[in-house]
Formats: C-alpha cells, structure tokens, sequence
C-alpha cells in the first residue's frame, strides 16, 4: 500500500473536486478527489482500488495511473447511482464479499503476529537433526545384460582391462548404455536393494561379479564415493523458519475454526442440486 501511496502522491493530479491543488502533508485518506452527485469519492478509496488491481494497470506514469484509477472510481459511482434500490442476489454477495475480506484481513493480521525466535529454530534443528546420521552417496556406472553367463563373460573382459565405458556402449541393454553406463550420484532408496547392496560392498574403482535384479544382471563399477553431511543451523534457518511460520499459522487459523460456535445440518439435509437454483434469491 505504501508504494502506492508514493505514486499517488508524486502525481500532480492530487486535486481536490474542486480543482485546487492539495498540499502532500495535508493529505489523508478521506480527502476529497471526485465527487458524483452527492457521493463523494476519497483518495482512500483510490487506494483501496489500485491495491487489487492487477501489476499491468498500474504500470505508466504515475499522473496516468492516478487519472485512469480516478476515472474507473467515477464511473462505477455513475452507473451505480442509477439503481434505484440493492438486488437480493447483490446483497447478498456484497455480504460475502465482507465476510471475505474481514476473514483475508485476520489472515494476515495473524500471520503477521507470528514470531520466530532464535530458541525456536535451535528447537526446531535439534528435533530434525539431532539424530540425522551422515549418508553416503555412490557414484557409479553399470552393464546391464539378460543373462549371468554374458555378465560374467563381460567381469572377465572388464577385469582384464577392457574399457568400462565402451564395454556399456556395446552391451548395454539399459538406457544408461550409450552414455558408457554412467549412472551419477545416488543415495540410500534410490537404487532397488539387490543393487545397492552390491554397491556398497565395492571399493572405489572396482568392479562388481553379476548382480541380478527384476531388470536383469549388472556389471557395476563404482567410481566414487562421498559422505553427505549433516547441514548446519546457519544452512537451514531459512527452511527451519519457512516450516516453524506455516506451521504455526495453519494451527491458528484451525485454533480460529474450532473455536467458532458452528451449527449446521446433518449431511444430506439438502439436495446439492439447489446450489443452482437461483430463483431462490429472486435473481
């Protein structure tokens, strides 16, 4: 709202209805910018406007914007003035319209009444991580074939010296094949069991005797191997802060409901269909 009071404000159209030119310090919100008949039409309610309207109607200079938000004020004021009395079907959805923006209007009143102190976060990380234990991740390759024997045949080739990458280009039935095998990095769950039993057994640079899986029979060479460490309260403060507010934001709004004195009928008390049925508000 601020940054579009400072629009409002640096555009030399800040008049009154009356034509003259208003003073910046003596602005507020019920000055006077239009008046319709007998309705006046305030600065604050140009601002309650723009606030909702979409980013690309209140790009251009600043005297544009502030004339066309005026215009649209003026307009809507004219038009409406022609109705002699409110509709039910208006009426009632201007009371759903104040029912929403009050409800939108505690919403960021409590979530702007959140606070997260530094004893929450070291909470917050000692019950996430207090008990994290360091991973390891693999880095490796494979030869995928249909049968042991052509595994076996490819270990023995590999094991005297054939070139790992161009044995998987040739053999390969995997989509990792014409890539010479490469798998990249992988942790704990993201290989199935048999292989990843049988990476974890192999030093770095060593080649693996036929694995077989629901895919077939492997060749696996790992080619590294690190320990994935646990991260710091400084690396995730942000995370811990984003989850802690949400958190603490979802339990207010469900504290708000549960604590309303609801009645409502039974399921089924109603046809759904009636939702639709808009001769019911004289439309």
């Amino acid at each position: 709202m601020a940054a579009l009071q400072r629009i409002f404000l640096a555009a030399s159209l800040a008049v009154s209805f009356t034509g003259s030119v208003i003073a910046e310090d003596h602005l507020r919100s019920d000055t006077i910018v239009a008046q319709v008949g007998d309705t006046q039409i305030t600065l604050g309610h140009m601002i309650a406007l723009a606030r909702n309207l979409p980013q690309q109607q209140l790009q251009g200079e600043p005297a544009d914007v502030f004339e066309n938000v005026l215009e649209r004020l003026i307009q809507q004021e004219a038009v409406a003035q022609r109705q002699s009395a409110i509709s039910p079907l208006t009426e009632l959805q201007l009371e759903n319209e104040r029912r929403s923006l009050l409800a939108s209007q505690e919403v960021e009143r409590i979530f702007n009444s959140i606070t997260i102190t530094d004893a929450d976060l070291q909470d917050a990380y000692d019950s996430q991580y207090a008990q994290a234990i360091p991973l390891t991740e693999y880095n490796a390759s494979h030869i995928l074939v249909e049968s042991e024997d052509e595994a076996a045949s490819i270990v023995t080739e590999l094991r005297g010296g054939a070139d790992f990458a161009a044995m998987a280009r040739a053999n390969s039935t995997g989509p990792s094949g014409p890539g010479g095998g490469q798998l990249g990095w992988f942790g704990p769950g993201r290989m199935v069991p048999p292989f990843e039993a049988a990476v974890a057994e192999l030093e770095i640079g060593e080649i693996s005797g036929p694995v077989e899986t629901q895919f077939g029979w492997h060749v696996i060479l790992l080619n590294d191997m690190r320990v994935q460490g646990i991260p710091t309260l400084d690396e995730t403060r942000g995370d811990l802060d984003s989850e802690l507010r949400q958190q603490r934001f979802l339990d207010a709004l469900q504290d708000a409901i549960d604590g309303a004195a609801v009645e409502r009928p039974g399921l089924g008390a109603f046809d759904p269909a009636i939702l639709f049925d808009t001769d019911l508000i004289g439309n």
